[in-house]
C-alpha cells in the first residue's frame, strides 16, 4: 500500500493531508516554514503529490510566483521522496468529467466518492473519514485521490 502527502501550497500557509490509499489519515493548514520544517524533519510517505500551477496564458500577480517559489521549496525538503505535480486540471476532469468544473463541484465528487456527505463527514460523535477537513483541504484531498486513481500511470 502506497502512502502519500498531498499539499496544496499557498503563499504563506498551505494545505496538506496524508492518506494512505483509501482514506485520510491526518490533515491540516500550516505555516510554510513549519510544514519545510517538518518535511525536512524526516518520516515521509512513499511518495509526496504538490499541485502545479500553471497560468493558461493569463496574467498572474505576486502572489502566484510566492505560491509557485513554496511549491519547489516543498519539492526540495521532501528529495529524495518522488514528487508528482498535477496541475488543477489534471485533478477536476479525473473527479468531475469536466475542466471546468469549480471548488464546489470538487468537494461534491470527493464526498461522493466517500459515500455521500452524511457518510464521508459524519459527526463528532460518529466522525466519517472526511470529518474536520475543510478549505484547502480539500484540494490537497482532491490530489491524494487523484494520483491514487491514476497515480500508478504517472
Amino acid at each position: 500500500m502506497t502512502t502519500l502527502l498531498a499539499i496544496d501550497p499557498g503563499t504563506y500557509r498551505s494545505a496538506w493531508l496524508q492518506y494512505d490509499g483509501s482514506r485520510p489519515t491526518a490533515f491540516g493548514i500550516t505555516a510554510n516554514d513549519i510544514l519545510v520544517r517538518a518535511l525536512r524533519s524526516g518520516g515521509l510517505p512513499d511518495v509526496v503529490v504538490i499541485e502545479e500551477m500553471r497560468s493558461f496564458m493569463r496574467r498572474v500577480g505576486g502572489e502566484v510566483f510566492e505560491t509557485v517559489r513554496w511549491a519547489g521549496i516543498f519539492e526540495e525538503a521532501v528529495h529524495p521522496t518522488p514528487v508528482v505535480l498535477l496541475g488543477r486540471k489534471d485533478v477536476v476532469v479525473p473527479l468531475c468529467g469536466s475542466a471546468t468544473a469549480n471548488d464546489a463541484d470538487v468537494r461534491a465528487a470527493l464526498l461522493d466518492r466517500f459515500g455521500g456527505k452524511a457518510a464521508a463527514i459524519g459527526r463528532k460523535a460518529a466522525p466519517g473519514p472526511l470529518y474536520g477537513i475543510s478549505r484547502d483541504m480539500w484540494s490537497a484531498l482532491g490530489l491524494a485521490v487523484t494520483y491514487t486513481l491514476q497515480g500508478a500511470s504517472e
